[in-house]
C-alpha cells in the first residue's frame, strides 16, 4: 500500500472540487503573456514620464498604474495550470475575468478619448485599436471559459465536507475584510461614479482613467474577499503569488511619480495603506502557508 506524503498534498491543495477546465489554463497563459508585455510597456513608459495608454490621460501616473497591475499579476497567471481543481485558482481567475470585461467596457464607453479617435501619435493610435480588439476577444473568451468551467460537476466531498489544508488565522479575517472592502468600495465608486470619486484621487485623472483604475481596484477587492470564502491558504496559492507582485509594481510607479501625488491628503494616506495592505497580505500569507507545509511534513 502506497502512502502519499503530506507535503505533496499540501503543495497541490485538496483535490475536492470541480476539475480545472483546460480552457481556463489556456486563457490564463495567453493573458499572462499579453499582460507581461503590455503591462511592462505601459509601466516603463510611465516611469519615463510618458502617458502611453490606450486613451488620452492628463498624467502619466494612471496608465502606469494600470500597466504595473498587469505586469504584476502576469507571473501568477502562468502557474494556474499547476492547480488540480477550479477552487484553487478562482480567487485569481474570477478577478481576471472582471478586469478583462471591465477594461473592455470602459474602453468602449470612453471611445471618444482613445488615442486613435483623438489623433494621437501613430504608434499609440494603433496601440489603442489593438487594445480594444484584444480586450474584446479576451473578455468574450473569459465569459466562455467560466461558463465551461461551471458546467463541470464538483467531485469529492464538496466544500461542506472538505477539511482546509491551511486555514486562515482567526486574527487575519477582520483585517482581510477591511482591506477587501476598501478596495471593493473604491473600485465600485470609481467605476460607477467617476466624476465624484475621480476628483477624490490624489492626482489628476479623467473619466477613463478613473474607471480603468476602478476596474482594477474592484478586482483586487473581489480577490481579497474571495480568500475569506476559501478560508484555506493552500487554495489561494496563485493569488498569494499575485498580490505582493502587484503591490510592489504599484509602489514603484507611485514612487516614480511621488511629486504629482498629494500624499498629505486623506486619499493619499488611504492609498498608501491599501497598497501596503496588499504587500503585507501576500508576504504573510505565503509565509504562513510555508510554515504549515513544514509543520505537516512527516
Amino acid at each position: 500500500m502506497s502512502v502519499v506524503p503530506q507535503e505533496t498534498a499540501m503543495s497541490t491543495g485538496s483535490p475536492e472540487g470541480r476539475a480545472l477546465s483546460p480552457a481556463v489554463v489556456v486563457l490564463s497563459g495567453v493573458v499572462g503573456g499579453i499582460s507581461a508585455t503590455v503591462g511592462a510597456l505601459l509601466a516603463v513608459a510611465s516611469l519615463a514620464g510618458h502617458a502611453a495608454g490606450a486613451w488620452v490621460s492628463p498624467e502619466a501616473l494612471s496608465p502606469g498604474l494600470v500597466g504595473a497591475a498587469m505586469a504584476g499579476v502576469a507571473p501568477a497567471l502562468f502557474t494556474v495550470g499547476r492547480a488540480r481543481v477550479w477552487e484553487e485558482v478562482r480567487c485569481l481567475v474570477l478577478p481576471l475575468a472582471i478586469v478583462l470585461v471591465g477594461l473592455f467596457t470602459v474602453s468602449v464607453l470612453n471611445a471618444g478619448t482613445l488615442q486613435a479617435v483623438r489623433g494621437g501619435p501613430l504608434f499609440l493610435a494603433l496601440f489603442s485599436l489593438g487594445w480594444v480588439a484584444t480586450l474584446g476577444v479576451l473578455a468574450l473568451a473569459a465569459v466562455g471559459c467560466l461558463a465551461a468551467q461551471y458546467r463541470r460537476r464538483p467531485g469529492g466531498t464538496g466544500a461542506a465536507g472538505r477539511r482546509p489544508v491551511a486555514p486562515l488565522p482567526a486574527w487575519s479575517k477582520p483585517l482581510l475584510a477591511v482591506l477587501g472592502s476598501g478596495w471593493l468600495g473604491i473600485g465600485a465608486g470609481l467605476l460607477c461614479f467617476p466624476a465624484f470619486w475621480g476628483a477624490l484621487l490624489p492626482w489628476t485623472v479623467n473619466r477613463a482613467d478613473a474607471q480603468g483604475l476602478g476596474v482594477w481596484a474592484l478586482a483586487l477587492g473581489v480577490g481579497v474577499l474571495g480568500s475569506l470564502v476559501e478560508d484555506d491558504l493552500a487554495r489561494i496559492r496563485p493569488a498569494l503569488r499575485a498580490v505582493p507582485a502587484v503591490a510592489l509594481a504599484l509602489a514603484v510607479v507611485l514612487a516614480a511619480h511621488a511629486s504629482t501625488v498629494d500624499w498629505t491628503s486623506g486619499p493619499g494616506a488611504a492609498l498608501v495603506t491599501l497598497v501596503a495592505g496588499l504587500l503585507v497580505t501576500g508576504v504573510s500569507g505565503r509565509w504562513l502557508l510555508g510554515r504549515a507545509v513544514r509543520r505537516d511534513r512527516p
